[in-house]
């Protein structure tokens, strides 16, 4: 049976650290009042000259070298992002001249938090038609320059990174077993960035109104988060014919450590089977699973034939799951 396996992984994070401490002197907040309530402590920030194909290029630089190919060897890029470096042309195409991947098609979608798992299932439909063989997936995001830095409820929340993944075809048993996406969009109003697009183009009002940043209402977003997570993680489980037991490693969004353990909690599992990372990264959106995937490969946490389960809940309202057999 052909399937899509993820040969190798990579991930890139700014040198800019910004810690909680940091942020009491730019808004009134607390370590702990972020500590408790997200389980933050620090995030990255890019640098002034950096944009998201910029970050995107050295996780996928770190990805191809791990998988011994060269980019003219990747025949489609798929960028997961809410921050791309313009509107026209895609960072796709971007990421794609600067690394030379001169075969590949290139675009962008956008799915916030939830990127990369939609992205996954782009990849996987692509892979398992045969119509590629060998692809270039990616979730970066810079939402530092999307944050106004006067909101305490927003700002303490984001970070910027990158994470790769290169996607090939295998006869074999490993690789992706499912992958589910979801979306909702009466909850739009919930996490959006208003200005910017047709509705809202840039104007002086629109910078006036600061409708260019990140908005989120944060308790009604985490209720549904909560709910829906639990819901679709069971119900992947379950399309599988697998037990909770049976998944090595749970890898969800990094957004709030609260919904991160509730989500755990509903399965059964301990956080010792739960890649957390959102402490030292914050959430970065669409990059935050790739980077935690890498991270949890280069560190020993996964291990070839284990089970690993992919989740994630963002904007638009949309969600998804990914269960893999590394």
């Amino acid at each position: 049976m052909l399937r899509t396996k993820i040969v190798s992984t990579g991930s890139y994070l700014p040198e800019r650290i910004l810690s909680n401490s940091e942020l009491e002197k730019m808004v009134d907040t607390s370590d702990q009042w972020i500590t408790e309530r997200t389980g933050i402590k620090e995030r990255r920030i890019a640098s002034n000259d950096q944009a998201v194909s910029d970050l995107a290029f050295e996780a996928s630089k770190l990805a191809l070298e791990r998988a011994q190919i060269s980019a003219k060897d990747i025949e489609l890029i798929i960028v997961a992002t809410i921050t791309g470096d313009m509107p026209v042309p895609s960072s796709g195409c971007i990421l794609q001249d600067k690394l030379g991947a001169v075969n590949a098609a290139a675009f962008d979608i956008n799915a916030a938090c939830s990127g990369f798992i939609y992205g996954l299932s782009i990849a996987n439909a692509y892979i398992k038609s045969g119509v590629y063989k060998r692809i270039l997936l990616v979730g970066a995001e810079v939402l530092s320059k999307f944050t106004n830095w006067k909101d305490r409820n927003t700002c303490v929340l984001f970070g910027d990174g990158a994470g790769a993944v290169i996607l090939e075809a295998t006869d074999g048993d490993q690789g992706i077993y499912s992958v589910d996406i979801y979306s909702d969009g009466s909850f739009a109003n919930l996490l959006n960035l208003p200005g910017g697009g047709s509705k809202n183009p840039p104007s002086p009002e629109s910078l006036k109104n600061e409708l260019h940043y990140l908005q989120m209402k944060g308790n009604e977003t985490f209720k549904v988060a909560v709910k829906t997570l639990e819901q679709l993680v069971i119900s992947t489980i379950e399309k599988n014919n697998i037990k909770s037991s049976d998944i090595k490693l749970l890898i969800p969004h990094q957004a709030n450590l609260r919904i991160i353990s509730a989500t755990a909690s509903r399965l059964g599992m301990d956080m010792s089977r739960v890649m957390v990372n959102l402490n030292k990264c914050g959430n970065t959106s669409a990059a935050s699973i790739p980077i935690a995937l890498d991270e949890a490969v280069t560190s020993g946490r996964i291990e070839k034939n284990d089970y690993i389960l992919l989740e994630a809940f963002g904007g638009g309202l949309t969600w998804a799951s990914a269960l893999i057999k590394w």
